[in-house]
């Protein structure tokens, strides 16, 4: 399967994005990540969305989707959260599947975990200091029917890259690199969906 990029990775290629680049953080319950995505499920089906898309390679009769929380193998807190929102968002908005809340409904199963996250310096200032930084996710994502091994979608090292700038003199710095995380996270979703919905 080919890798999606951002448009401004070419710049970034000679450089491998750091894993781990923040300090180890406990991983959130793997109890919370469901119940997160459960009542994040049923709030999108109240909203009324439903589906019918445009052209797929996925079969017709898959249509009832269930998407596990992913897994989270970084050190990056709370990654597998964005991700697994930013990918629900991501479906229902594409109108094609429905998200079910118990996988026995479904006639599919969306899973994967993320596998790797950098956070690299790209730019500085004349004091040395960054003012562009590149996020990067990857991530091993299955889409198989459920109760078989019958896999419609796969991709072992989907990766992603996009970068945002920062005004080194911003009180909120942090709150804008968990911004940036997040928005990051929402175009990760969208080239993937995308990609799944298209064969690539």
């Amino acid at each position: 399967m080919p890798v999606r990029e951002s448009a401004l990775q070419s710049r970034a290629k000679h450089r491998d994005a750091a894993a781990g680049t923040t300090p180890r953080l406990a991983r959130l319950p793997r109890l919370s990540a469901a119940a997160v995505l459960v009542t994040l499920v049923a709030s999108l089906m109240a909203c009324g969305y439903a589906l019918v898309g445009r052209g797929t390679n996925i079969p017709e009769d898959v249509r009832e989707i269930y998407l596990s929380p992913f897994d989270n193998r970084t050190q990056r807190q709370q990654l597998d959260q964005f991700v697994t929102e930013a990918i629900a968002n991501e479906l229902v908005k594409r109108r094609r599947f429905n998200l079910v809340a118990e996988r026995s409904g479904a006639h599919a199963d969306l899973s994967g975990e993320v596998t790797r996250f950098g956070l690299t310096p790209i730019s500085f200032d004349n004091q040395g200091r960054a003012t562009e930084y590149e996020i990067s996710i990857t991530a091993k994502v299955v889409f198989k029917r459920t109760g078989s091994d019958d896999i419609l979608w796969k991709n072992d090292h989907y990766l992603f890259r996009q970068t945002y700038e920062v005004d080194t003199g911003e009180a909120g710095f942090l709150d804008r690199e968990e911004e940036a995380i997040r928005e990051a996270a929402g175009r990760f979703a969208e080239t993937m969906v995308s990609d799944l919905l298209e064969g690539f």
